[in-house]
């Protein structure tokens, strides 16, 4: 699995040179943004011909955490912020607990703001970020490389494969499709950049998708969602006790004072308070119940 330092980058789907945008430096302002705009416009089927690779990865994910597992992403600059970014966004969306879903790149922290280059081609580096989160057998590492070369990355799928867990990679090489050692792989075949291995535009952009895809999808299956709501969130700031007022009303007939009411009882959490609600229950009958459907409130109101 481990990359192939003496490979000829140039041959990478994503280091191609792309026709399309040959004479961009002669072009008008307006002219840049219609080449740009024009790549970006194939992204979209570009990922839909992943789909069925996404809903494996969906699936193993929800495995995972039925079972208590957690999801790593790992990657190395625009990969590994994409990463980061897809993680940091779990709690205040779904409700969960911070360590469920998490983002590791190349050079740590720092690397978010801050390019690390050299960092991403130290794999034994990405060994290491997986032990020092305490990986197990039971989470699922996920790794985000636009070439699908980088050795940080390799690193820690090579570690997580060596203590059991599941592992997937998302790629825009789709000559790593069939990439042996790896459970499931993305290859999102993007073609070219607008800016010769410029990863951060069609790349990055077929990654957030993806990466929204992965968790948005877990997050569905495991009850978080009802309907198309966000019942699982806290209520922890103005636009979230916006929301969830406004999401509250929208599942019962409760009006706007009693629907906060509601949620201040609940502690903020609006699936138990529209449980306690619907059903005339306490706040931890409403939990037990919520515990004994699997998290899914259709089902606990259905009882």
């Amino acid at each position: 699995m481990a990359a192939d330092g003496a490979i000829d980058r140039g041959t990478l789907p994503t280091e191609r040179i792309n026709a399309a945008s040959a004479d961009i430096d002669t072009m008008s302002s307006r002219e840049i943004a219609g080449v740009m705009n024009a790549e970006d416009a194939s992204v979209a089927a570009a990922v839909r011909g992943e789909l069925d690779a996404v809903a494996k990865l969906i699936d193993l994910a929800v495995g995972r955490f039925r079972r208590g597992g957690r999801l790593f992403y790992v990657g190395a600059g625009t990969s590994g912020r994409l990463g980061v970014l897809d993680a940091s966004e779990c709690p205040p969306t779904f409700g969960t607990h911070p360590e469920m879903v998490q983002g590791i790149i190349a050079g740590g922290p720092a690397a978010l703001v801050r390019s690390s280059a050299g960092k991403e081609d130290i794999a034994a580096d990405g060994a290491r970020a997986l032990d020092e989160r305490g990986a197990t057998a039971g989470d699922i590492v996920v790794g985000i490389a636009a070439c699908g070369l980088t050795p940080f990355v390799h690193g820690a799928l090579d570690r997580a494969a060596e203590i059991g867990a599941a592992t997937a990679l998302v790629t825009c090489n789709d000559d790593l499709r069939d990439l042996p050692g790896v459970d499931v792989v993305v290859a999102i075949p993007v073609g070219p950049e607008v800016i010769a291995g410029s990863t951060r535009m069609k790349a990055g952009t077929a990654t957030k998708m993806v990466l929204n895809m992965i968790t948005t999808g877990a997050m569905i299956r495991l009850g978080k969602v009802f309907g198309n709501l966000m019942v699982d969130l806290s209520a922890r700031s103005a636009k979230l006790r916006d929301r969830a007022v406004r999401i509250f009303k929208a599942v019962t007939d409760a009006g706007d004072d009693e629907a906060w009411t509601w949620i201040e009882k609940a502690g903020g959490r609006l699936k138990i308070a529209i449980v306690m609600r619907q059903c005339g229950l306490t706040s931890e009958q409403a939990e037990q119940r919520l515990a004994e459907c699997n998290g899914l409130l259709k089902h606990a109101l259905d009882r």
